[in-house]
């Protein structure tokens, strides 16, 4: 019997006052995955994430996680299961070294006063376990380039040995050769059994490292796609809502791949 995913949502809803943000939504995530969350401007994405992470919690639905039912209605619950998210913000201190931001509010003391010999220490190895590099951990945020900032805010995510990350829009103010090093860092945190997902409006970024795609639209859901087996088009056609029925649309192993 195949393993349950780590995080499915079922009929998850959210209101904001007369707004109605999120209805009826499913969602599922595996171990070892990526899948990717699209749909236009206002659909619900960031909403969606904020109700996983526990900022915003649901008005009606079910969460499972691994299997069983849980209750998300604050960050803390998120990241006791093993939910971490990363921001477009990203949440940085400037004025602090990349090893003062990684353990910025989770800091190792002894006595009462901060080790940062083993804080160095595990920060030097955690980037190159992912391969992340930083040509000096004591290097000030402040000088790292928008890339090295995102890996920066991945890493930090991780030392709480999260099975699930919440990327969002993490390519958007990068370069072709850094969203390139960020895209190897998402695959090997695939790799590595977690399972991501990724907000994102690159379908070039998407066809790169997701496994599956799930659109929004409108607050709603409307349509679940393979990566590999479905034309790019279709996936537009879907965020756009040109598709006919769309919502009834959820492909398995349809012919032609994206271009």
């Amino acid at each position: 019997m195949a393993a349950p995913p780590l995080l499915a949502l079922r009929g998850v809803s959210k209101r904001f006052g007369g707004v109605q943000a999120l209805m009826d939504v499913d969602l599922q995530i595996r171990a070892g995955e990526v899948v990717a969350l699209v749909g236009d401007n206002g659909a619900g994405k960031s909403t969606l994430v904020k109700v996983i992470a526990g900022v915003g919690p649901a008005d009606q639905g079910v969460i499972e996680w691994e299997g069983t039912c849980v209750q998300i209605r604050r960050p803390h619950d998120a990241q006791a299961l093993g939910i971490a998210a990363v921001y477009q913000d990203l949440a940085m201190c400037e004025s602090l070294d990349v090893v003062g931001n990684l353990f910025l509010g989770r800091e190792v003391s002894h006595a009462g006063i901060l080790d940062e010999v083993e804080m160095e220490r595990r920060a030097r190895e955690l980037m190159h376990t992912l391969s992340i590099r930083i040509p000096d951990v004591r290097a000030p945020i402040a000088i790292l380039s928008g890339g090295q900032r995102q890996a920066v805010a991945i890493s930090r995510s991780l030392l709480g040995e999260p099975k699930v990350l919440l990327l969002d829009e993490p390519t958007a103010a990068l370069g072709v050769e850094q969203t390139s090093q960020l895209l190897d860092l998402i695959e090997e945190l695939r790799d590595r059994g977690l399972g991501v997902l990724l907000i994102s409006h690159n379908m070039g970024d998407i066809k790169a490292v997701a496994d599956r795609v799930a659109v929004l639209r409108l607050g709603r859901n409307n349509g679940l796609f393979e990566v590999p087996t479905t034309p790019q088009e279709r996936i537009i056609s879907s965020i756009t809502g040109a598709a006919d029925n769309a919502v009834a649309h959820r492909t398995t192993g349809e012919e032609g791949a994206w271009p």
